[in-house]
């Protein structure tokens, strides 16, 4: 949690930037697993965290433009409560630890909004992604389920998304210790790969170090052999010597801030030939975007430099006939990395995606999005200073998809299938790292580098 200062200071400019109305901001409530008192791990709302950074369930934020005044709605702990839970903090006193004095029952939440709405006053809030909220806000505001996304605030949802799109140095700080996370991870699933081991065991054994050191892991881990599969969460197959071992994971620091980071290499300890030369185009494209992206470039400027490096790396083997710039302009490439280069990081691990491109139809909001330029629109996204971004160009090699391209005739001319034939069961390479936009142009988040060169691979990879 950071200090009150910062979240009144963020209440304050959220005021001045909706300008007049309501903003109602509702923090997660428990979720049901299989039963009503086993909840699944509690995860709050990630915009409440940003405004209020309470990590508590069924509160409600509540901001009144005109007034100035910013309100806090729950309930204090019963002894009933506390028999189960322990002596917990009063709701006025979670309010002062976050510089909100005037807290309520949630009982009088409902009461305040129809009053607001009566007086004619707007009340702004952001698209519900979860069945739990979407019930509670259509039972405050009276609107039904299916309709509560028309009714979302535009407003709202690109001022918190351009709030959050850059990051402030104590957010950076917290993104740094997300990191120490994520390189512990990843460099124990290096020293636990070898033949003979279950993938499940080292995805069990980096969630271990996530919770041990912060709330857990920042999003299911990939761990698998198939990583030509994107997001492969099955973690049940046996590491054999040839294989490539794709690991994707991330841990959530103590105050909710993510890492997400990638790595592939050889279950065996050493890459062969053809693996070696894959990785190599992967790695090359991948410090490419580091090396090019600054303030002010669009991200759809930096996913087509990244698709070039590697049509010309595979183009350099032979894979590709002809021009970088020809495979790109044909699609090809789309064969052999279909997803983008990247996506945003902070509070969320693909961050504000809770409102982004991603969770509904931005077609008539296009415009709007594209002159805020923030992460939930990537199509528009133009980097700014504090803007964070992970860069993850990888090489994969998905049969379905090689046999749908050849028999739709598609990139003849372009892409030699005799010799891709022959890669069919290579599996996949991605490279992730997380990167800061700086004033003078980027730099890796964290103090040191996971390893990531072959030599540093196979340095590590088996290794007691």
């Amino acid at each position: 949690m950071f200090s009150a200062q910062i979240y009144s200071a963020r209440r304050a400019e959220l005021r001045a930037r909706i300008g007049g109305g309501l903003v109602l901001l509702p923090g997660n409530l428990p979720s049901p697993n299989n039963y009503p008192n086993n909840a699944y791990y509690f995860r709050q709302d990630s915009s409440f965290l940003y405004f209020f950074g309470l990590n508590a369930p069924a509160l409600v934020g509540l901001l009144d433009t005109d007034s100035g005044d910013d309100m806090l709605f729950g309930d204090d702990f019963t002894v009933d409560d506390i028999i189960w839970t322990g002596p917990q903090p009063s709701l006025s006193e979670l309010g002062a630890q976050v510089g909100v004095a005037h807290t309520y029952p949630l009982a009088e939440l409902e009461q305040r909004l129809r009053k607001a709405v009566a007086l004619g006053r707007r009340i702004h809030f952001l698209p519900p992604y979860r069945g739990e909220t979407r019930l509670q806000l259509s039972g405050l505001l009276g609107i039904a389920p299916a309709l509560l996304h028309d009714y979302k605030s535009v407003d709202l949802m690109f001022a918190v998304a351009e709030m959050r799109e850059v990051k402030s140095p104590e957010e950076i700080e917290a993104l740094e210790r997300a990191f120490r996370i994520g390189y512990d991870m990843h460099t124990l699933a290096m020293r636990m790969c070898r033949p003979g081991v279950v993938e499940r065991q080292i995805a069990g054994a980096i969630e271990g170090v996530a919770k041990s050191a912060g709330l857990g892991v920042s999003f299911p881990s990939i761990v698998s052999q198939h990583g030509e599969t994107l997001h492969n969460l099955r973690s049940d197959g046996v590491l054999e010597a040839g294989r490539l071992l794709l690991c994707d994971a991330g841990g959530e620091g103590l105050d909710n801030y993510c890492s997400d980071h990638t790595r592939t290499y050889p279950v065996s300890g050493r890459f062969t030939p053809i693996q070696r030369e894959i990785y190599q185009i992967v790695l090359e494209a991948h410090d490419h975007v580091a090396a090019i992206v600054h303030a002010g470039m669009m991200y759809s400027d930096i996913h087509r430099a990244a698709y070039l490096k590697l049509a010309e790396g595979l183009a350099g083997i032979g894979l590709l006939k002809g021009s970088a710039e020809d495979a790109v302009a044909a699609g090809a490439m789309t064969l052999f990395m279909p997803h983008g280069l990247g996506h945003g990081l902070g509070l969320d691990v693909h961050d504000c995606e809770a409102m982004g491109e991603r969770s509904f139809d931005f077609a008539s909001i296009a415009g709007r999005a594209a002159a805020s330029g923030t992460c939930i629109y990537r199509a528009a996204w133009k980097l700014r200073p504090g803007s964070v971004m992970t860069d993850e160009p990888g090489l994969y090699f998905i049969p379905a998809l090689i046999d749908k391209c050849r028999t739709e005739r598609l990139y003849r001319g372009i892409v030699d299938y005799g010799m891709l034939e022959s890669l069919r069961n290579f599996g996949g390479v991605r490279i992730e790292d997380d990167l800061l936009v700086t004033n003078g142009g980027c730099r890796f988040i964290g103090d040191r580098r996971i390893p990531v060169t072959v030599d540093e691979l196979e340095e590590i990879v088996g290794s007691r």
